[in-house]
């Protein structure tokens, strides 16, 4: 097993899908099974193979499906109303966010860049990916978005998209241009020190303090998903309050949000429908829950689980937080795993993996994408636009991976 930092070893802990903390007693927490590598957690057997070869071209993400052209957009935002956990001699709570919207297809601009080559190198060496992998060619992996593209005409629906412990909002692109393709505008996050690494405009690049925070220093993790929670509630008001700072703004229906995470970005979803009620669904992809959902539940709204179908996620599985909050949630509600899945799968991971030929993917980069993106898209039709998406009244012969259960 590759040796991590311990920031790296943090990140692990928060991503990993065992008994989370806030519903764990003493002994139950010293029983918990041992936390896989960060590695193993992304991309299962990866850590252990160097690339024999490295492509001379970058990876491409899957095609969009829907309608429209993609464009993007990129925002620096600071609330100066509070101090950052983390750091707090920080000007600030500051959020990197990607904005993904239609499009015209005919609309003009420059491919928007996946990543920057920091960025990408200081998330290859934090998940212990091959160091093999050119963090430059990681960080130019086709998008399918232009950059500042003129806005399809028409009011959308708003989807915020919050990443992995460790991972950068980038991980999630190739669902948030799927969403956009097909009438989203899609905010996607990186919360300042939460991450391997964030490129700032001015040069700067934040690092994982929360990582050492929680790992060294004895602070819960509950504190992720609850300042994640406010973050989520000063990204609505900049977006759709009295003065925007999106000069396409009055496209966004604020009356049609709703929000998935990846890993602790699940939880965060979740966290952040409790704390403002704007969010009027939620997805948590594979994370366990570190707050214990209060036993209103969430007013009713729609809240839906997507994992591993394996013993962690199903249901009685390892993350017991699943089944402790599952009969608190008092709307519609759905529980899905997929067969053969990892936690990776719920990221851009998958195109990583086989592009450089790594092990431990079930199904073709496209296949895992393509799952995630039709059950997510398929619950934000139903809930933020009132359309009828059988594939989630149960289980159709052109999913078979997705199982559903009803603890």
């Amino acid at each position: 097993m590759i040796r991590m930092s311990r920031a790296a070893t943090a990140a692990a802990l928060a991503m990993s899908l065992a008994v989370p903390l806030g519903l764990a007693s003493t002994a139950a927490a010293q029983d918990r099974p041992a936390f896989p590598s960060a590695a193993s957690l992304w991309a299962p057997s990866s850590a252990s193979r160097a690339a024999e070869s490295v492509p001379a071209k970058p990876a491409h993400l899957p095609r969009p499906t829907g309608k429209y052209g993609v464009g993007s957009k990129v925002l620096h935002l600071v609330d100066h109303s509070r101090a950052d956990p983390w750091v707090p001699t920080a000007d600030g709570r500051e959020l990197m966010v990607t904005l993904h919207y239609p499009a015209a297809r005919s609309a003009k601009g420059g491919p928007a860049r996946y990543a920057t080559a920091e960025e990408t190198r200081r998330m290859r060496d934090g998940f212990a990916l091959p160091a093999a992998i050119p963090a430059e060619q990681l960080s130019r992996i086709r998008t399918h978005s232009k950059v500042n593209a003129r806005i399809a005409k028409g009011r959308y629906p708003l989807v915020l998209l919050s990443p992995g412990y460790g991972a950068g909002r980038y991980t999630q692109t190739s669902l948030a241009e799927d969403l956009a393709s097909r009438g989203y505008v899609v905010a996607s996050m990186d919360h300042a020190y939460e991450s391997f690494g964030t490129s700032m405009p001015d040069g700067r690049t934040l690092t994982c303090a929360s990582c050492d925070a929680v790992d060294n220093n004895g602070v819960p993790i509950t504190l992720v998903t609850q300042t994640r929670a406010k973050d989520v509630s000063f990204l609505l008001d900049q977006l759709t309050g009295p003065d925007p700072v999106w000069r396409h703004s009055g496209a966004i229906d604020k009356k049609r949000v709703g929000m998935a995470g990846h890993s602790i970005g699940g939880a965060g979803a979740a966290s952040a429908m409790v704390g403002d009620r704007r969010v009027r669904a939620g997805i948590n992809m594979d994370g366990a829950f570190w707050e214990e959902m209060p036993q209103g539940g969430l007013n009713g709204r729609p809240f839906m689980f997507l994992g591993t179908d394996d013993e962690v996620h199903r249901p009685g599985g390892v993350d017991r937080s699943w089944d402790a909050t599952w009969p608190k949630l008092d709307g519609w509600k759905r529980w899905l795993t997929v067969s053969g899945a990892h936690h990776g799968t719920f990221s851009d991971f998958p195109v990583v993996t086989e592009h450089y030929g790594l092990p431990g993917e079930p199904y073709p980069a496209a296949r895992g994408i393509g799952i995630t993106r039709t059950y997510v898209a398929a619950f934000f039709d139903r809930h933020l636009r009132g359309a009828a998406r059988p594939v989630l009244d149960g289980p159709t012969t052109g999913n078979p991976e997705v199982k559903f259960h009803n603890p």
